[in-house]
Protein backbone atom coordinates (compact mmCIF):
# COMPACT_ATOMS: atom_id res chain seq x y z
CA UNK A 1 0.00 0.00 0.00
CA UNK A 2 0.97 3.41 -0.81
CA UNK A 3 2.27 5.37 2.19
CA UNK A 4 -0.02 8.81 1.13
CA UNK A 5 -3.22 6.07 0.97
CA UNK A 6 -2.73 4.77 4.32
CA UNK A 7 -1.94 7.98 5.82
CA UNK A 8 -5.77 8.93 4.48
CA UNK A 9 -7.19 5.96 6.25
CA UNK A 10 -5.12 6.90 9.69
CA UNK A 11 -6.77 10.20 9.27
CA UNK A 12 -9.92 9.69 8.51
CA UNK A 13 -10.14 6.64 11.52
CA UNK A 14 -9.19 9.44 14.07
CA UNK A 15 -11.50 11.77 12.64
CA UNK A 16 -14.04 9.53 12.52
CA UNK A 17 -13.43 8.52 16.42
CA UNK A 18 -13.86 12.82 17.12
CA UNK A 19 -10.07 13.82 17.53
CA UNK A 20 -9.43 17.61 15.16
CA UNK A 21 -5.94 15.60 13.84
CA UNK A 22 -4.88 19.05 13.45
CA UNK A 23 -1.34 19.23 14.15
CA UNK A 24 -0.73 15.73 13.32
CA UNK A 25 -2.47 15.79 9.71
CA UNK A 26 0.52 18.80 9.04
CA UNK A 27 3.03 16.52 9.97
CA UNK A 28 1.83 13.37 8.02
CA UNK A 29 0.97 15.08 5.20
CA UNK A 30 4.95 16.65 5.24
CA UNK A 31 6.60 13.46 6.05
CA UNK A 32 4.18 11.99 3.28
CA UNK A 33 5.85 14.90 0.95
CA UNK A 34 9.27 13.90 1.72
CA UNK A 35 9.38 10.45 1.99
CA UNK A 36 7.47 10.90 -2.09
CA UNK A 37 5.75 8.08 -3.40
CA UNK A 38 6.83 4.93 -2.50
CA UNK A 39 5.54 2.09 -0.40
CA UNK A 40 4.46 2.07 3.18
CA UNK A 41 6.81 -0.61 3.57
CA UNK A 42 9.71 0.77 1.85
CA UNK A 43 10.04 3.83 4.44
CA UNK A 44 13.50 3.69 5.75
CA UNK A 45 14.47 3.96 9.54
CA UNK A 46 16.99 6.82 8.04
CA UNK A 47 14.48 8.22 6.33
CA UNK A 48 12.45 8.88 9.26
CA UNK A 49 15.00 10.01 10.98
CA UNK A 50 16.03 12.41 8.65
CA UNK A 51 12.39 13.91 8.59
CA UNK A 52 12.34 13.78 12.47
CA UNK A 53 16.06 15.51 13.11
CA UNK A 54 15.01 18.74 10.43
CA UNK A 55 17.69 21.66 10.58
CA UNK A 56 18.81 22.75 14.32
CA UNK A 57 18.63 21.61 17.54
CA UNK A 58 16.32 19.03 19.11
CA UNK A 59 12.66 20.78 20.24
CA UNK A 60 9.29 19.89 21.63
CA UNK A 61 8.60 20.19 18.15
CA UNK A 62 10.63 16.75 17.32
CA UNK A 63 8.70 14.94 19.69
CA UNK A 64 5.47 16.26 18.49
CA UNK A 65 6.88 14.32 15.23
CA UNK A 66 7.96 11.21 16.92
CA UNK A 67 4.91 10.74 18.90
CA UNK A 68 2.39 11.55 15.79
CA UNK A 69 4.52 8.73 13.71
CA UNK A 70 4.40 6.52 16.42
CA UNK A 71 0.36 6.21 16.81
CA UNK A 72 0.62 6.15 12.66
CA UNK A 73 2.67 3.24 12.42
CA UNK A 74 1.15 1.77 15.56
CA UNK A 75 -2.16 1.95 13.59
CA UNK A 76 0.19 0.44 10.54
CA UNK A 77 0.99 -2.51 12.06
CA UNK A 78 -2.28 -3.23 13.86
CA UNK A 79 -3.54 -3.52 10.42
CA UNK A 80 -0.69 -5.99 8.86
CA UNK A 81 0.09 -2.66 6.59
CA UNK A 82 3.99 -3.29 7.95
CA UNK A 83 5.96 -5.60 10.04
CA UNK A 84 8.36 -3.21 11.61
CA UNK A 85 8.31 0.53 12.46
CA UNK A 86 11.08 2.62 11.04
CA UNK A 87 10.36 5.33 14.37
CA UNK A 88 13.00 5.31 16.89
CA UNK A 89 11.64 3.49 20.08
CA UNK A 90 13.24 6.80 21.81
CA UNK A 91 13.09 10.33 22.14
CA UNK A 92 16.37 11.69 22.85
CA UNK A 93 16.70 14.07 25.95
CA UNK A 94 15.57 17.60 25.33
CA UNK A 95 18.54 19.81 26.13
CA UNK A 96 16.58 22.81 27.38
CA UNK A 97 12.94 22.87 28.11
CA UNK A 98 10.96 25.42 26.48
CA UNK A 99 9.99 28.29 28.59
CA UNK A 100 7.38 31.02 26.88
CA UNK A 101 7.86 34.24 26.96
CA UNK A 102 6.27 36.63 29.20
CA UNK A 103 5.78 40.03 27.40
CA UNK A 104 6.02 43.29 30.31
CA UNK A 105 3.55 46.33 29.94
CA UNK A 106 6.00 48.12 28.29
CA UNK A 107 6.63 45.44 25.65
CA UNK A 108 3.46 45.30 25.18
CA UNK A 109 2.81 49.20 24.01
CA UNK A 110 6.27 49.00 22.06
CA UNK A 111 4.87 46.48 19.89
CA UNK A 112 1.59 48.62 20.01
CA UNK A 113 3.44 51.82 18.99
CA UNK A 114 5.74 49.62 15.88
CA UNK A 115 2.01 48.88 14.27
CA UNK A 116 2.86 50.62 10.69
CA UNK A 117 0.00 52.71 9.10
CA UNK A 118 0.62 50.09 6.13
CA UNK A 119 -1.43 46.25 6.00
CA UNK A 120 1.39 43.46 7.16
CA UNK A 121 0.86 40.27 5.73
CA UNK A 122 -2.46 41.66 4.72
CA UNK A 123 -3.51 42.64 8.12
CA UNK A 124 -4.19 46.64 8.50
CA UNK A 125 -3.00 48.66 11.29
CA UNK A 126 -6.12 48.40 13.10
CA UNK A 127 -6.98 45.09 12.90
CA UNK A 128 -3.67 43.80 13.95
CA UNK A 129 -3.63 46.35 17.03
CA UNK A 130 -7.31 45.12 17.99
CA UNK A 131 -6.51 41.49 17.80
CA UNK A 132 -3.25 41.77 19.72
CA UNK A 133 -5.15 43.75 22.37
CA UNK A 134 -7.86 40.64 22.49
CA UNK A 135 -5.54 38.33 22.75
CA UNK A 136 -3.94 39.63 25.97
CA UNK A 137 -6.84 41.35 27.49
CA UNK A 138 -8.87 37.53 27.28
CA UNK A 139 -6.19 35.35 26.70
CA UNK A 140 -7.94 33.68 24.55
CA UNK A 141 -5.80 31.16 21.91
CA UNK A 142 -5.04 32.24 18.37
CA UNK A 143 -7.37 30.27 16.91
CA UNK A 144 -10.08 30.67 18.94
CA UNK A 145 -9.83 34.58 18.04
CA UNK A 146 -9.84 33.65 14.23
CA UNK A 147 -12.77 31.37 14.73
CA UNK A 148 -15.11 34.14 16.12
CA UNK A 149 -17.59 35.24 13.75
CA UNK A 150 -19.83 38.48 13.26
CA UNK A 151 -22.58 37.07 16.03
CA UNK A 152 -20.52 35.73 18.63
CA UNK A 153 -19.85 38.86 20.01
CA UNK A 154 -22.33 40.79 22.09
CA UNK A 155 -19.98 44.07 22.77
CA UNK A 156 -22.93 45.81 24.32
CA UNK A 157 -23.20 43.36 26.79
CA UNK A 158 -19.32 42.46 27.25
CA UNK A 159 -20.05 38.93 26.54
CA UNK A 160 -18.07 36.52 23.80
CA UNK A 161 -18.92 33.51 22.56
CA UNK A 162 -16.06 31.25 22.07
CA UNK A 163 -17.02 28.26 20.23
CA UNK A 164 -15.32 24.18 20.11
CA UNK A 165 -12.57 24.77 21.17
CA UNK A 166 -9.26 22.88 21.84
CA UNK A 167 -11.16 20.47 24.14
CA UNK A 168 -14.53 20.74 21.98
CA UNK A 169 -16.15 22.75 24.58
CA UNK A 170 -18.31 26.10 23.83
CA UNK A 171 -17.51 28.71 26.66
CA UNK A 172 -18.73 32.36 27.40
CA UNK A 173 -15.59 34.84 27.88
CA UNK A 174 -16.88 38.28 29.39
CA UNK A 175 -15.11 41.30 28.36
CA UNK A 176 -13.59 44.18 30.76
CA UNK A 177 -14.84 47.57 29.57
CA UNK A 178 -11.71 48.28 28.08
CA UNK A 179 -11.80 45.77 25.70
CA UNK A 180 -15.60 46.07 25.15
CA UNK A 181 -14.34 49.56 23.91
CA UNK A 182 -11.80 48.59 21.59
CA UNK A 183 -13.82 46.00 19.72
CA UNK A 184 -16.72 48.81 19.64
CA UNK A 185 -14.36 51.04 17.89
CA UNK A 186 -13.22 48.39 15.16
CA UNK A 187 -16.25 47.57 13.61
CA UNK A 188 -17.05 50.43 11.41
CA UNK A 189 -13.03 50.14 9.88
CA UNK A 190 -13.55 46.66 8.69
CA UNK A 191 -13.94 45.84 4.91
CA UNK A 192 -17.31 44.09 4.60
CA UNK A 193 -17.30 40.18 4.30
CA UNK A 194 -15.98 39.26 0.98
CA UNK A 195 -19.12 37.11 -0.94
CA UNK A 196 -18.42 33.22 -0.82
CA UNK A 197 -15.92 33.77 2.52
CA UNK A 198 -17.36 33.12 6.06
CA UNK A 199 -18.30 36.48 7.93
CA UNK A 200 -15.61 36.75 10.56
CA UNK A 201 -15.18 39.22 12.97
CA UNK A 202 -11.53 39.67 12.06
CA UNK A 203 -10.64 40.25 8.31
CA UNK A 204 -7.95 41.12 6.09
CA UNK A 205 -7.66 44.17 3.77
CA UNK A 206 -9.95 42.27 1.03
CA UNK A 207 -12.46 41.30 3.90
CA UNK A 208 -11.77 37.70 3.81
CA UNK A 209 -11.28 35.58 6.88
CA UNK A 210 -7.45 35.83 8.52
CA UNK A 211 -5.47 32.89 8.56
CA UNK A 212 -2.85 31.84 11.46
CA UNK A 213 -0.02 31.24 9.15
CA UNK A 214 -1.06 35.39 7.81
CA UNK A 215 -1.28 37.03 11.59
CA UNK A 216 1.84 34.18 12.80
CA UNK A 217 3.89 36.25 9.65
CA UNK A 218 2.78 39.84 10.63
CA UNK A 219 3.95 39.21 14.38
CA UNK A 220 7.09 37.90 13.36
CA UNK A 221 7.74 41.26 11.06
CA UNK A 222 6.40 43.48 13.98
CA UNK A 223 8.78 41.99 16.79
CA UNK A 224 11.82 43.56 15.50
CA UNK A 225 10.07 46.45 14.60
CA UNK A 226 8.84 47.21 18.26
CA UNK A 227 12.69 45.83 19.47
CA UNK A 228 11.21 43.15 21.54
CA UNK A 229 13.37 39.69 21.69
CA UNK A 230 14.61 37.45 23.70
CA UNK A 231 17.97 37.77 25.88
CA UNK A 232 17.74 35.12 28.34
CA UNK A 233 19.87 32.46 26.27
CA UNK A 234 16.32 30.72 24.92
CA UNK A 235 16.16 30.02 21.26
CA UNK A 236 13.10 30.44 20.40
CA UNK A 237 11.72 34.19 19.95
CA UNK A 238 8.79 35.73 21.41
CA UNK A 239 5.13 33.97 20.34
CA UNK A 240 2.12 35.22 19.17
CA UNK A 241 0.86 32.33 21.81
CA UNK A 242 2.76 33.77 24.47
CA UNK A 243 0.29 36.36 24.81
CA UNK A 244 -1.83 33.88 26.67
CA UNK A 245 0.92 32.77 28.69
CA UNK A 246 1.33 36.71 29.57
CA UNK A 247 -2.34 37.27 30.05
CA UNK A 248 -2.34 34.68 32.42
CA UNK A 249 0.83 35.61 34.74
CA UNK A 250 -0.17 39.33 34.58
CA UNK A 251 -3.95 38.37 36.04
CA UNK A 252 -1.83 36.64 38.96
CA UNK A 253 -0.04 39.65 39.68
CA UNK A 254 -2.84 41.48 39.99
CA UNK A 255 -3.94 38.95 42.41
CA UNK A 256 -1.56 38.91 44.74
CA UNK A 257 -1.62 42.87 44.39
CA UNK A 258 -5.20 43.10 45.54
CA UNK A 259 -4.80 40.47 48.07
CA UNK A 260 -7.23 38.01 46.19
CA UNK A 261 -7.79 34.64 47.43
CA UNK A 262 -5.35 32.91 45.63
CA UNK A 263 -7.10 29.39 45.45
CA UNK A 264 -10.40 30.59 44.01
CA UNK A 265 -8.62 32.94 41.20
CA UNK A 266 -7.01 29.95 39.89
CA UNK A 267 -10.27 28.38 39.76
CA UNK A 268 -11.77 30.87 37.73
CA UNK A 269 -8.41 31.76 35.54
CA UNK A 270 -8.37 28.05 34.33
CA UNK A 271 -12.39 28.32 33.02
CA UNK A 272 -11.53 31.60 31.94
CA UNK A 273 -8.96 30.18 29.37
CA UNK A 274 -10.91 26.91 28.68
CA UNK A 275 -9.03 24.49 30.67
CA UNK A 276 -10.41 21.37 31.92
CA UNK A 277 -8.55 21.42 34.88
CA UNK A 278 -5.91 23.24 37.22
CA UNK A 279 -2.88 21.37 36.31
CA UNK A 280 -3.30 22.93 32.57
CA UNK A 281 -3.36 26.16 33.92
CA UNK A 282 -0.29 25.99 35.58
CA UNK A 283 1.73 25.26 32.49
CA UNK A 284 0.81 28.96 31.88
CA UNK A 285 1.85 30.20 34.97
CA UNK A 286 5.83 30.93 34.43
CA UNK A 287 7.74 32.49 37.32
CA UNK A 288 8.65 35.96 36.54
CA UNK A 289 10.82 38.30 38.99
CA UNK A 290 7.35 40.04 39.62
CA UNK A 291 5.50 37.38 40.20
CA UNK A 292 7.86 36.09 42.83
CA UNK A 293 7.79 39.23 44.02
CA UNK A 294 4.31 39.25 45.05
CA UNK A 295 4.58 35.69 45.99
CA UNK A 296 7.42 36.51 48.80
CA UNK A 297 4.99 39.44 50.11
CA UNK A 298 2.59 37.69 50.83
CA UNK A 299 4.34 34.87 52.32
CA UNK A 300 6.51 37.85 54.63
CA UNK A 301 2.87 39.36 55.24
CA UNK A 302 1.50 35.89 56.29
CA UNK A 303 4.74 34.84 59.10
CA UNK A 304 4.31 38.80 60.44
CA UNK A 305 1.15 38.98 60.96
CA UNK A 306 1.11 35.42 62.41
CA UNK A 307 -0.69 33.59 60.26
CA UNK A 308 -2.12 30.23 61.42
CA UNK A 309 -1.18 27.24 59.30
CA UNK A 310 -4.25 24.72 59.03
Amino acid sequence: MKLQLAIGRYLRLKQSLGFRFHAERVILKAFARQMGRIDLGQVKPTGVRRFLDGSGPVTRFWERKWVTLRGFYRFALSRGLVRRSPVPEVAPKLARSFVPYIFSKKELRQLLVAIPPEPLAGLSAVTLRTLLLLLYGTGLRISEALALNEDDLQIESRLMLVRQTKFFKTRYVPLGRQVAAILRDYLPSRPRCRRGHRCAFFRTVVGTPLSRASVERAFRQLRPKADVKRVDGFGYQPRLHDLRHTFAVHRLVAGYRQGADLQNLLLRLSTFLGHVNLAATQRYLTLTHELAQQANRRFEHYVLEGGQHE
